[in-house]
């Protein structure tokens, strides 16, 4: 069996902490510049402790990109409240998203699994799976209900989930991608948060 395949063990005391510290180091070093004693290290961990867990650093890596992924959708879902005025549950959505898109730890994985993609493809799908994925879908169910409730008008769900990531995307993400800015001022991101909630109800609004 490749080690990539063998079943992860997430119970013990030290697995938050080798998680943990393997996310301080990946997100430091990259995936390639990060080792496995800095890991240990930056853990409180040994080596051997480290590989009972994750024989494989693209499992350890994995495991770290969907842990926080899941930890992001799962807040976002609990604070939403699904029954409120669409608009107002699509701006908090947008608002989110930019935050999440635009986080040191969101950059760093996008880098890192691009730069990997062509040695470790599976980098890359588990990180769209745990995050893009995940938030496309929560994006549908939404769109789903507020469709039922005659709130929007909306035949195509998917295309419609995927049209709004997108619009919250717009100026911000690509001057991230390409390091031409590092942070954005409540103004910008209220300009674009606002922009896709407009597009997207003139659009779409019932």
């Amino acid at each position: 069996m490749d080690q990539a395949e063998k079943p992860i063990i997430r119970t013990g005391r030290k697995f938050e902490q080798v998680l943990e510290g393997a996310r301080e180091i990946f997100m430091r070093d990259g995936f390639e510049g990060a080792s496995v004693d800095d890991i240990a290290r930056a853990a409180g961990v040994s080596k051997a402790t480290l590989y009972s867990y994750f024989p494989d650093k693209r499992l350890l890596f994995m495991e770290v990109a969907q842990t926080e992924c899941n930890r992001q959708a799962n807040e976002s879902m609990d604070l939403v409240d699904r029954h409120a005025p669409v608009r107002q549950v699509l701006e908090f959505g947008a608002r989110r998203m930019v935050q999440i898109l635009t986080s040191d730890f969101s950059q760093q994985m996008f880098r890192v699994c691009v730069a990997e993609s062509e040695r470790f493809p599976e980098l890359g799908r588990k990180f769209y799976e745990s995050g893009p994925a995940t938030g496309r879908r929560h994006i549908m169910d939404y769109l789903k209900e507020a469709a039922q409730r005659g709130e929007v008008a909306i035949e195509d769900i998917e295309l419609a989930a995927d049209q709004f990531m997108e619009l919250c995307k717009a100026d911000l993400f690509v001057k991230m991608v390409f390091g031409i800015r590092n942070s954005f001022t409540p103004v910008e991101i209220d300009r674009v948060v606002m922009g896709a909630v407009d597009t997207f109800m003139a659009r779409y609004g019932a």
